[in-house]
């Protein structure tokens, strides 16, 4: 495990002046760029004068979110001169996102399922497999596992379904990602319970014993057990049994107590998004605001702010012998509504993921030791294109909080088909015991081996 297959990383000692989060306006004077400079160079001493190791871990993952969505979302929200909670971390850099085939050899467009499975093992695998092997399909060790072995709380959080490839790589293993509950193990032959298999990634996740999960997906976990040990029960009854607290709104959420591992399931599929709005169409769309209050939102779903806050809390109440804790959070939708070519769900989504940016680096302000990673899996199709250009695909006009308008565009597929990755590198950044690793452009992979240092993992 820790291996680096894909190619040694980039020399990153001079690229520690390139740091992320520091605006300049466009009229800044020379005194304003001075004063930035030593802002920045700020920033850097005072990393490298940190804790040299990690008592904890927060990976927080845009599903989809590459430059295109991250820029989408800051002009609509804070402006173009204006900066996220993400773009503030002192130490930026970017990654590539390739998947294999079984033979090894580059696959140049990932799916969640193989880019997952690259940060949590380690490895690279075939799209659609979740934490094994690409050509002998087998079980590779994930970081999450590792944190457990090692005696770490751990926590997953997601806007998707708890058994959706983000976080089905952290806590189980699967021939295909559609083997998400005991009735969906159609692909996964040999993942069979009967065929001495580990199950479905619902079974396998309870299984784990995370101490935290929290998402949506409650359909699978309402599926019967047709084998083994818990054979006749749902999923859900094989949690309670293995002593897991099942929680379904945020009043079930705040009273959840650390003292025992909490399994959230806040909607039967995927969490529905926060923002609403028409998706783009052939020939545009009228200039646009989105509707911010979306009404299938149901009262007393958390947002994915709630949810990172609490699932803190527990881990840091839960920490066995106050090793630490690894927590990964995800705000998936970004992914799925750019697939929709929803511009107004997107925004919202990555808004949301922001937020929770925001309760983690508060989090490690007041405890400096631990590391927070923000990042992405795979690019995705928004672009951002001129007033005046006529794409051939899918586009839609915003009216932005600056009162401007902005034009995205949707053609990596035919209208009416769902659109499609990108191949493209990503941001990574992070703060934090050895963020400087994610400087320069390095591989998905070496993700894995950044948070196995820092937390000292055997």
């Amino acid at each position: 495990m820790g291996s680096r297959p894909y190619g040694r990383r980039l020399a990153w000692g001079a690229a520690a002046l390139l740091v992320a989060g520091v605006a300049v306006p466009a009229a800044a004077s020379a005194s304003d760029a001075g004063r930035t400079d030593r802002t920045a160079e700020s920033a850097v001493a005072a990393q490298a004068h940190g804790p040299k190791k990690a008592k904890n871990v927060i990976l927080l993952i845009g599903d989809g979110m590459g430059d295109s969505e991250i820029t989408l979302a800051r002009d609509y929200t804070v402006g173009a001169a204006g900066r996220l909670n993400m773009d503030k971390f002192p130490m930026t850099g970017a990654y590539t996102t390739f998947s294999v085939d079984k033979n090894g050899k580059p696959d140049y467009v990932t799916d969640s399922a193989a880019s997952g499975t690259g940060w949590a093992t380690g490895h690279k695998t075939v799209n659609g497999r979740i934490s094994k092997t690409p050509g002998t399909d087998k079980p590779m060790t994930t970081i999450l596992e590792l944190a457990q072995r090692n005696g770490l709380a751990t926590g997953s959080v997601t806007t998707a379904e708890l058994t959706d490839a983000t976080p089905a790589v952290l806590a189980s293993h699967a021939t295909d990602r559609s083997c998400q509950g005991p009735a969906d193990m159609k692909e996964c032959p040999n993942d069979r319970i009967a065929k001495g298999g580990p199950g479905s990634i619902a079974e396998q996740s309870v299984n784990h014993k995370v101490d935290v999960l929290l998402g949506g997906g409650k359909q699978r976990f309402d599926q019967k057990i047709t084998e083994g040990r818990y054979k006749g029960l749902t999923v859900t009854e094989q949690a309670r049994k293995l002593g897991y607290q099942v929680v379904t709104d945020a009043k079930g959420l705040g009273k959840a107590r650390a003292d025992k591992p909490v399994l959230g399931l806040f909607a039967p599929g995927n969490v529905p998004v926060e923002w609403t709005g028409k998706p783009a169409a052939q020939g545009g769309t009228a200039p646009q605001r989105c509707v911010t209050n979306n009404p299938e939102r149901t009262a007393g779903t958390p947002t994915l702010e709630e949810k990172t806050k609490k699932a803190l809390q527990l881990l840091e109440q839960k920490q066995h012998g106050k090793k630490g804790f690894f927590l990964q959070v995800e705000g998936a939708s970004i992914d799925k509504r750019d697939h929709s070519a929803d511009p107004c769900g997107q925004i919202g989504e990555t808004a949301a993921l922001d937020r929770a940016v925001k309760v983690a680096r508060a989090y490690a302000d007041r405890h400096p030791d631990t590391l927070v990673v923000t990042t992405a899996d795979h690019g995705h199709t928004s672009q951002i294109v001129p007033l005046e250009a006529t794409p051939p695909g899918l586009s839609s006009t915003l009216v932005t909080d600056e009162g401007q308008q902005l034009k995205v565009n949707y053609s990596t597929n035919t209208p009416g088909k769902s659109q499609e990755h990108t191949g493209t590198e990503v941001r990574i950044a992070a703060q934090g015991p050895l963020a400087e690793r994610v400087l320069g452009v390095t591989d998905q992979t070496e993700l894995f081996t950044t948070i196995r240092t820092a937390l000292s993992l055997r």
